[in-house]
Parts: structure tokens; sequence; C-alpha cells
């Protein structure tokens, strides 16, 4: 019987694992922390073995396979023995990809693709398709390849879930842009990175779509290094012969598979980054044959995602925004364009590599007062102490929300878009943005 290791007992790896053992094989679970009881019942349910808080190196390196969480870095101790032994290591969706015939829908890029990747399958999900949301939201691939079948699966993937897929196919794939991100995982280097998101396009064939943002300088550029057989469907803020889709005089437009318009003030999503999300997933829709009629009403009903440019609430005037989903510089910059009054701004967290100067001139545009919620704020001061604005440190979503309150004036917005990852105050991204929440609520 071949034996499968896992490694890490969270959404993807528990998920992998009762699909592993539904298909017969040997399986055992290893992860370095504890494992949440809702994994653990799952996996005692299906009559797994797993261990936590160490890996037992005997019970690990005589697999055939290992499939690893997209959270464990390339350079954990465990998996370079396992490259030293030659173990195949690979990511949940390629695993779970072996066993369903669904089509499969895969969005990435830095920013946008939780938006995109939710608004795709809102649209599908409100058209009548069986459809399944999975991959960095929705529920584990493996578990409902395992427990369910859908017909479609609309998928977000983060570069490390990309890292370890090799035979799995996107029969559409989704680029919303490639801009710095997780550069402490790639060396600090920027094309490890940018080869790691290409690999949304790998194994397409002619009978498979590619959509993609046509202005990313970085995607034009890696473009002509590939042979690229599956169909191309550029979009634009603006019209012009070499995008299927864009906005022209207000209006949205889709120009093929399937022609499609609606006036832009009908789409529910504001602000450019948005019509670039409300764009990728019209022509996907479009492409997975959903009619007109459906699509419009899918763009119009869309509610949007929590932590992302999320009303807070408004305090005596002042406008709370969460953005805790922005962990990146880039997520930043479309955050403040799109505001309209004068801000005050939470930066800070886990820097990955952060460069800064992208959102300077908003920042001094913009920007009434500074916020820096992070363990190590020195990188923050270096880059914004010279501008001349209000500047305060602190080390809890209280202290935060109290002090962006103090610089705040009535018709302002406090924002939280902090460039960087939550891990060195908070449990994650969610949990920085449901602090910031409770915080506001209770000023």
């Amino acid at each position: 019987m071949k034996r499968i290791v896992v490694l890490g007992a969270a959404e993807s790896g528990a998920g992998a694992a009762v699909l592993a053992k539904k298909k017969g094989f040997d399986v055992f679970v290893s992860d370095m922390s504890n494992i949440k009881d809702k994994y653990k019942k799952l996996l005692n349910d299906h009559g797994i073995v797993w261990e936590e808080g160490h890996h037992t190196e005997e019970l690990i390196l005589n697999a055939d396979e290992v499939i690893k969480s997209p959270g464990i870095p390339e350079n954990a101790p465990m998996i370079q023995k396992l490259k030293e032994k030659n173990i195949p290591i690979i990511s949940e969706i390629e695993f779970a990809g072996r066993y369903t015939n669904a089509k499969m829908i895969c969005i990435t890029g830095s920013n946008g693709k939780t938006t995109t990747t939710s608004l795709i399958y809102h649209i599908l999900k409100n058209a009548g398709y069986n459809v399944g949301l999975a991959g960095n939201i929705g529920s584990s691939l493996a578990l409902q390849v395992a427990e369910e079948q859908h017909d479609y699966y609309v998928i977000e993937l983060s570069s490390f879930q990309l890292d370890n897929m090799y035979d799995f196919k996107a029969d559409i794939a989704v680029l919303m842009n490639i801009t710095p991100d997780h550069l402490d995982r790639y060396d600090f280097k920027m094309q490890n990175y940018v080869d790691s998101k290409m690999r949304i396009i790998q194994n397409q064939t002619p009978d498979d779509a590619f959509v993609f943002w046509n202005d990313d300088p970085i995607v034009a550029a890696e473009l002509k290094k590939y042979n690229i057989k599956a169909r191309l469907c550029p979009f634009s803020e603006f019209k012009s012969d070499s995008v299927i889709g864009y906005v022209d005089e207000d209006e949205y437009v889709i120009e093929s598979p399937t022609p499609f318009n609606m006036e832009q003030e009908e789409l529910a999503l504001r602000g450019k980054h948005n019509l670039y999300n409300s764009l990728a997933a019209g022509i996907t829709a479009d492409l997975a044959g959903v009619s007109n009629e459906q699509i419009r009403e899918g763009l119009k009903s869309f509610e949007g995602v929590e932590h992302r440019l999320e009303k807070a609430g408004r305090v005596r005037g002042v406008e709370f925004i969460n953005d805790s989903k922005a962990t990146n510089v880039n997520a930043c910059w479309y955050a403040l364009d799109s505001m309209r009054t004068p801000v005050v701004l939470i930066l800070g967290g886990k820097d990955k590599g952060n460069d800064y100067s992208e959102i300077f001139d908003l920042v001094r545009e913009k920007c009434i007062g500074l916020v820096f919620l992070g363990v190590d704020n020195s990188k923050l001061h270096a880059a914004f102490d010279s501008f001349g604005i209000p500047i305060a440190d602190v080390r809890s979503m209280k202290d935060c929300v109290d002090e962006c309150y103090k610089m705040a004036k009535p018709g302002s917005t406090v924002l939280l878009s902090p460039c960087c990852a939550s891990f060195d105050l908070f449990k994650n991204m969610e949990d920085r943005g449901e602090q910031f929440k409770e915080c506001v609520k209770n000023l």
C-alpha cells in the first residue's frame, strides 16, 4: 500500500488526508504546531493517525509521497530531509486534482485574487452552477473532492500552493497582477516570486483560457518568455484593440466570447482595483457559459469580501475602514487611491521585504496621520519620518484605534491597510481585522 504523509493539519492538510484515506492510501499526518480540535475530530472520524507538536522522522521519511501545507517554507528542516531522499512533495491542490474531472477556474495574483475568486463563485453559484469554492478561501479542495461532487471549482491559489503543483491544469487561469510580495520566502529575489505566479498557466492547452490584466508591466514582460497555448483573454481599464474587456465612456464592456455590457455605476464594487476584479470575473463567467443576464445580476449583487476595504463603523464623523487583507504595499496603494477624505493610515506588522516608495506620493497627498502597529517599526520610521506627518507607535489594536481616533477629524477616514503580514502581534490577517472592528465598536 502506497504511503502518503501529510505535513500540516489545518484546512488543506486535513482535507488531503481524508481524500488520501478514501482512495486507499496508508496515511499519516504530522504537524509541528497544535492541531485544532475540529481537524483532530475530522482525522479521528476517518481513522487517520496523526501527531502534533513535533515531527517523527521515521514515520515521515518512509513516505512514497508527501503533501505539504503551503505555509511550510521550502527551507524547513524536514522539507530539506525529504528532498535529500528524493521523496516527491506536492500540494493539496495537486493531489485533489487527480481525483476529479470538474472544470478548474484558478485565480492568482499579488492583489485582488480573493475578491475576484469570491465574485466569480458568486456569479456561478447564483447562475445555478454546481460549483465549489476552494484554495486560500472556502473549504479544502481535497475534502470537497472526497465528500462532494461539483462540476466546477473556483480556486484561489497563492504562490506557495503553485510552487508544489506540477501536473494540475487550470481550464480557466486568471492572473490579476504581479507586484512584490512574500519576497522573504523567495530569497528576496523578485524573479523567483514571478516564476511562481506564472505557474498558473502551466499545462494549459488550446481548449483552455488565460485571463490577465493587460497593463501589468511584469506580466507583459513575462508573457514574451512563454509559448502560451491557451486562448488569451486580456482586460484593461481602457479600450484598445489588444483587450477583450474594458470600460469605455463609463460602460463596462466584454467583447468576447459573448458580447456583454452594462453601466459601470451598476457594478457593486467601486474603485479602480475593483474594476479590474469585476472585469476578470465577468470575462471568466462569460467563458464558463454564464448568460449575460446572470453575469449582470452577479456583478450588481455581490457584497464584497471581509477584511478588504470593509466598512468597520462610523464614530462621531470618522469613518473606519478594515483593509487587513492588504498585506503588501501594492494593495495599500489601491486602498489609498480609492480614499476621497483625509486619511489616518495604519501600517505595520511583519515586513516581507517591502519597498514603501510605491505609496510615498499617496501618503503625502492623502494622509493626516500615520500609526505604526508592529513589534519592529524601524523600517517604517526610516521610510516616513521625513514626511512631517504625525506618527504614533503602538503594540496593541486597542492602543492603535485610540491613537487613530485622536489624530482623526470629523469627515476623515481611519484606514487599516498595513502593507505587512500580521504574525508579529496577531494570529493571522483575520484576527487583526476582527480586533480592529471590535475596538472600533467599543469606541
